[in-house]
């Protein structure tokens, strides 16, 4: 079991660390832009850090040259404690405290001194490490101030996790929270296993070291991707809606070109590739213009268009809550035709309640259902013998 444990750890060394390259990469210009990400980014790229110069391949190739190896493993320890650093900094902004903000950083200079002088006092040495039976290397209180380091900021961090990831409102900010939570719940375990055989001498937790520091790479990544797979699902929710009311928005804004910012393109797949408004603004343009070019064919709705559409979508046996929707659907052709012919407006009655007053979400998954509705059997077949009066 043991050796199951940790070969699965060693064959997620590799994936780890690209995912948390990947995520770093990912996150870098809003983390820039933005002073609430970068405490977080920059626990999880200094975790990505220490985590490359602990991978086998590294470790392998840092042993050949004495010197080599003992920077590598050094450079990783004090990468550590700077995202130990980073993770209670990320707690501080979280909280919004501004001396515990500046404490984290005092700290995390005094501990990378520390770390240093520790490293020069000890008998000469090459590789940094704990070895299972043998005595920590280059020496104990090096390894119990690493270990203090990431077990504070591990605690602290899990608990305001855990805290605000259950009060916040925003189901992304929820989401990130537990994640990182969780990721550094995991690290804790890493670190105190060794605090086990630094002081206890106890081995038996060691061969689950690897899975856990990976599995932990693993959901930092995904805690700080978290915001950018929520702007995916909205970004693929949008094309979806643009891609399905391009056919009724072309139809209308031809019949009413004065509604629409833009001409049509030649295909909605164009339209999508090159669209001609900024692109968080696509579904929301066609959402607009398509309600203003129903409103304005509005004059052309003969009376008892409407009641007949009614008659004809029950007889059709549309499903109930999509009546309203093809309702619509059979008026604004009526109405496009009307308009097309040269037929004056007039005054109508009839009027659009689920397109007047709503909010944009509930208005763009009707005017859909309407887009829908439009292409649909029931409305080709409305066919309507009322002429304008």
């Amino acid at each position: 079991m043991a050796d199951e444990l940790m070969a699965i750890g060693d064959w997620l060394a590799v994936p780890s660390v690209v995912v948390l390259w990947a995520a770093v990469l990912l996150r870098a210009p809003s983390a820039v832009r933005d002073p609430l990400q970068r405490g977080l980014w920059l626990a999880v790229a200094t975790a990505a850090a220490a985590m490359t110069l602990n991978l086998p391949a590294v470790l392998e190739a840092a042993a050949q040259y004495p010197d080599y190896a003992h920077a590598v493993g050094l450079t990783r320890n004090l990468t550590g404690v700077l995202s130990a650093g980073a993770v209670l900094y990320f707690v501080a902004t979280t909280t919004r405290g501004r001396n515990l903000q500046l404490a984290s950083c005092v700290m995390t200079v005094v501990l990378l001194g520390a770390m240093a002088a520790l490293d020069l006092l000890a008998p000469p040495h090459t590789v940094h490490g704990m070895p299972p039976g043998g005595d920590p290397v280059p020496s104990l209180a090096y390894w119990l101030t690493l270990m203090f380091a990431h077990l504070l900021a591990n605690t602290v961090c899990v608990f305001v996790c855990w805290r605000y990831g259950r009060r916040t409102n925003s189901p992304g900010l929820a989401a990130g929270l537990r994640l990182f939570g969780l990721g550094t719940a995991l690290a804790g375990l890493f670190w105190f296993v060794y605090l086990l055989k630094a002081t206890l001498g106890s081995t038996w937790a060691l061969p689950a070291l690897p899975l856990l520091m990976n599995v932990h790479g693993l959901l930092r990544a995904a805690a700080i991707l978290v915001p950018t797979l929520y702007v995916l699902r909205r970004t693929a929710g949008d094309v979806s809606t643009a891609w399905q009311l391009w056919p009724l928005w072309r139809d209308l804004v031809e019949a009413v070109p004065h509604v629409a910012l833009h001409k049509p393109r030649a295909s909605r797949l164009l339209e999508l590739v090159w669209p001609p408004v900024a692109r968080d603004l696509l579904v929301y343009r066609k959402v607009i213009e398509t309600r203003d070019a129903i409103l304005m064919l509005n004059e052309y709705v003969a009376p008892g268009v409407p009641e007949l559409a009614r008659e004809h979508v029950a007889a059709a046996g549309v499903p109930h809550p999509r009546c309203e929707a093809a309702v619509l659907a059979c008026v604004i052709k009526e109405a496009r035709r009307a308009k097309a012919e040269g037929l004056q407006p007039g005054a109508s009655t009839f009027t659009a309640a689920a397109i007047d007053g709503s909010d944009l979400e509930s208005e763009k998954r009707f005017l859909v259902d309407v887009a829908d509705a439009y292409a649909g059997p029931a409305t080709l077949s409305f066919a309507p013998e009322v002429e304008l009066s």
